[in-house]
């Protein structure tokens, strides 16, 4: 059996986390920008330390598993 929980649970996230996409932190001209589409290195560094976060928080702390079987 495979565990599908954490490759589901990283790829959401890193849909989700696209700097630029839904929310930019920190944006070219406000702190938070919506749906610009645009990005900065500062606000990768962000985004990646934000997905590190909720990646381990998923993965480890609250362990989710999805079990898929042939």
């Amino acid at each position: 059996m495979a565990d599908w929980g954490p490759v589901l649970v990283a790829t959401v996230l890193f849909v989700l986390l696209c700097p630029g996409l839904l929310f930019q932190i920190p944006g070219k001209n406000k702190v938070v920008e919506f749906g610009n589409m645009q990005t900065s290195g500062a606000s990768v560094l962000v985004h990646a330390i934000i997905y590190f976060g909720l990646i381990t928080i998923f993965c480890l702390a609250i362990g989710v598993h999805i079990y898929a079987s042939q």
